[in-house]
């Protein structure tokens, strides 16, 4: 029984070890390809107690998906270790009082199907996609105060 008990441990440590990165410990990304150590470690300084972390590598940035302060984050890295930005989804009680008050006066026959927060060097921005029966609305609000149209669809 203790040798049951022990090889099941091994095995569910090696396949752990597989999914959270390679045998010496560094996380790699859903490709396979091991996340740059600049970038990492700026990580771990800025989001130390993130969760649930799971790393994306495209061609110009790294990209860190995870929970941190029980909200899904996404932040995006160049590949020096700069922190680009900061992306979360949000809620309308979120928002800034003077956008959530836009919406109510020019938006009300509209329902909200999306909504996140852009976080980087230039400031916050907000972007809103609104429906109704026959268009989807992108929404953007850079200044906190007011939404600019930023793309229209019409449903099909």
């Amino acid at each position: 029984m203790k040798k049951m008990m022990l090889t099941l441990a091994i095995v569910i440590s090696s396949v752990g070890a597989a999914f959270a990165g390679n045998a010496f410990g560094k996380p790699l990304a859903t490709d396979g390809e091991e996340v740059n150590a600049r970038v990492l470690h700026a990580f771990k300084n800025e989001f130390n107690a993130a969760k649930d972390i799971t790393w994306t590598i495209a061609q110009n940035y790294y990209l860190a998906s995870f929970v941190y302060n029980d909200q899904h984050v996404a932040a995006y890295y160049s590949p020096e270790g700069e922190l680009m930005g900061l992306t979360r989804y949000i809620s309308p009680a979120d928002l800034p009082l003077a956008l959530q008050s836009d919406l109510k006066k020019n938006y009300k026959d509209h329902w909200v199907s999306d909504l996140f927060e852009v976080a980087n060097s230039d400031g916050t921005a907000y972007y809103i996609t609104l429906e109704d029966a026959e268009t989807k609305l992108v929404l953007k609000a850079s200044n906190g105060k007011s939404w600019n149209g930023y793309k229209k669809v019409k449903k099909s």
